[in-house]
């Protein structure tokens, strides 16, 4: 799995590298490129990957449609630290791009990654049809909007320190974390045209993000800023409305593996192609293993 992760990160940052290389050189250039690399494991990307491989679409496509969503990704990232927002000093094991370059800086560069996401999608090099680009445009960019990232983000901050029902704060982490998720499961049917299968891949997609945002917060609980390489213990100082808080911690490792089961049901009629998207899903669950005192 870690070699797989490590190849798909490599393809990815490569490409965005050469795609900022043709990119007129400017001063957010540089703060940009701090806010991306090395970056993450790349999960998003290997979602993509993982289900295009159900689908058979080509390696050089998704590796595109990765490089987009990493962006996104990287400007989510970004705003989501800024004092205004979550105020994290830390981020990926270094300083925060705001600490590093400044807030109107760190706006700015998060700004433009969003805006080269969609160059990357539409870019005249990206061979499929124009159509083809138009939807995957239109669903990246609700998945990004207030429909998702940026209205995630909102109900966050707003529900903090208040009493929310589980209902809302599932409300919150889908539109906040799933639907970025929801698109890398969407963007490989998008290509294929295979639309029958989009509104399964949505919702598994809103599930896998959800997942993975339980795991997050179980990090945040019991983990160290050193080995999650971000402030961790900050959800609990600061309100948030989380499932934890609300279903307590044992009720929520529950919850996470019963959420893991029904996504893994979900591709099972796959087979063997969806070897690899099984693995992710594992892989996502096991980030606990930062957290020694978690049983997975």
């Amino acid at each position: 799995m870690e070699k797989k992760l490590n190849k798909i990160a490599k393809d990815t940052n490569k490409f965005i590298k050469s795609f900022f290389y043709i990119q007129k050189k400017t001063e957010l250039i540089s703060p940009m490129k701090y806010g991306m690399f090395p970056g993450g494991k790349k999960i998003r990307s290997k979602l993509i990957i993982d289900i295009g491989k159900i689908f058979n679409i080509e390696y050089k496509k998704l590796i595109r449609i990765a490089a987009a969503v990493e962006c996104i990704h990287g400007y989510s990232l970004i705003h989501d630290d800024l004092p205004c927002m979550d105020n994290d000093n830390l981020r990926r094991g270094k300083l925060s791009t705001h600490k590093k370059f400044g807030e109107s800086t760190a706006i700015l560069a998060g700004n433009s990654l969003l805006t080269i996401a969609f160059e990357i999608l539409s870019d005249k090099n990206f061979k499929i049809d124009s159509n083809t680009k138009i939807n995957l445009i239109n669903s990246i960019s609700k998945c990004s909007g207030h429909t998702g990232i940026a209205g995630g983000q909102y109900l966050d901050l707003s529900f903090e320190k208040k009493k929310v029902s589980i209902q809302k704060i599932k409300i919150m982490e889908v539109k906040k974390t799933g639907k970025l998720f929801s698109f890398c499961c969407m963007a490989p049917i998008i290509i294929s045209n295979k639309l029958k299968h989009i509104k399964k891949f949505e919702l598994i997609g809103e599930q896998i993000g959800l997942l993975f945002q339980i795991v997050d917060d179980l990090i945040d609980l019991k983990s160290s800023s050193k080995r999650a390489g971000k402030k961790t213990k900050k959800d609990m100082k600061k309100g948030k409305a989380t499932l934890i808080k609300v279903l307590g911690y044992q009720n929520t490792v529950d919850y996470r593996d019963k959420l893991k089961l029904n996504i893994l049901k979900k591709i099972l009629i796959y087979g063997k192609k969806s070897k690899d998207l099984k693995d992710t899903i594992n892989y996502i669950v096991n980030r606990s293993k930062w957290i020694k005192i978690i049983n997975i």
